[in-house]
C-alpha cells in the first residue's frame, strides 16, 4: 500500500526538439521521496532540475518512465500538487487575505477560518489588508506559500523559491519554511542551486549531472534539527555535495548512496 503523500519517480526520460533533432533533456531518472519527507534536488544549470519539476507538476509529460503520486499516475496538474516558483506570482489588486483564498470565498466561515490559520502558519498576522507592493519579497513568498498550503496538496514542489531574495531574508524564509514543513508533515521537494540551503533544510540530497540530466548522488543529511550553519559536521556534509557536484560518484565516499 503507497502512503498518501509518497513521490515515486522509475526510469523517467524526456526530451525536446532542438532544431530538428530531439535532444534528452531527463535520463534515467528514478527516485522515490516518502510520505513527509524533505528532498532537495541541486545540480548545475541546464540538468533538467525544472523540467523534472514539471513533470512531477504534471505541467509537463516525460517520454517515458513513470511519476506517481500516493500509487496514481500524474498526468495532469491538480491541487494535490502544489507548485511555489521563484516569482511569488501574487495578484497586485488583492490584499493578503484575498490571494491567500483566491477563488475562494472569504464569506465562507470555513474558508475563512484556513485563511487565518494560514496567515498564523506564515506570520503575516496584522499585514491581512496589506497589497503585495506594500510586502517585502520574503513576506510576498509566504503568502505564495500559504495560498498554496490552503488547498492542502499532498506535496509541496519548491522551484529556487528564494533565489531572487536578498542572503539574510533568504536564510529567514528557510527558517519559516522548516517550521511549515514540521507543523503541516507536508511531504516537500525542493530545487535550488544553493548547497547551504540543500543541507540546512532537507533529509536527502539528490545531485544531477547534466546533458543529459542524470542522477549522479544521492545524500542522506542525518543532522538534526535545528542545524548549526557555521558547525563541523554541517561544514562536513556541505563539503560532500560539493565534491559531488565537482567530481564522479565513484570519488565521493564511494558511491551512489552516501
Amino acid at each position: 500500500m503507497t502512503l498518501t503523500g509518497t513521490l515515486d519517480i522509475k526510469r523517467l526520460n524526456k526530451s525536446f526538439e532542438h532544431e530538428g533533432e530531439a535532444k534528452l533533456v531527463l535520463s534515467e531518472i528514478g527516485f522515490e521521496v516518502k510520505q513527509g519527507e524533505f528532498v532537495t534536488i541541486i545540480g548545475p544549470s541546464g540538468c533538467g532540475k525544472s523540467t523534472l519539476l514539471k513533470v512531477i507538476a504534471g505541467l509537463d509529460r516525460g517520454d517515458s518512465g513513470s511519476v506517481r503520486l500516493s500509487g496514481s499516475e500524474i498526468q495532469s496538474p491538480s491541487q494535490d500538487k502544489g507548485f511555489i516558483f521563484q516569482e511569488h506570482r501574487l495578484f497586485p489588486w488583492l490584499t493578503v487575505e484575498q490571494n491567500i483564498a483566491a477563488d475562494l470565498s472569504l464569506k465562507n466561515k470555513e474558508v475563512r477560518q484556513k485563511v487565518d490559520e494560514m496567515i498564523e502558519l506564515v506570520r503575516l498576522k496584522g499585514f491581512e489588508k496589506s497589497y503585495p507592493k506594500q510586502l517585502s519579497g520574503g513576506m510576498s513568498q509566504r503568502v505564495a506559500i500559504a495560498r498554496t498550503l490552503l488547498r492542502n496538496p499532498q506535496v509541496l514542489l519548491l522551484d529556487e523559491p528564494f533565489g531572487a531574495l536578498d542572503a539574510f531574508t533568504r536564510a529567514h524564509m528557510q527558517e519559516s519554511l522548516l517550521e511549515i514543513w514540521r507543523q503541516n508533515h507536508t511531504t516537500m521537494l525542493l530545487v535550488t542551486h544553493d548547497i547551504d540551503e540543500a543541507v540546512f533544510l532537507s533529509n536527502r540530497i539528490i545531485v544531477m549531472d547534466a546533458r543529459p540530466g542524470t542522477i549522479k548522488a544521492t545524500i542522506s543529511i542525518d543532522l538534526p534539527y535545528p542545524r548549526n550553519r557555521i558547525g563541523a559536521s554541517f561544514q562536513e556534509l556541505r563539503t560532500i555535495v560539493l565534491k559531488a557536484l565537482e567530481h564522479h560518484p565513484e570519488e565521493v565516499n564511494g558511491g551512489w548512496e552516501i
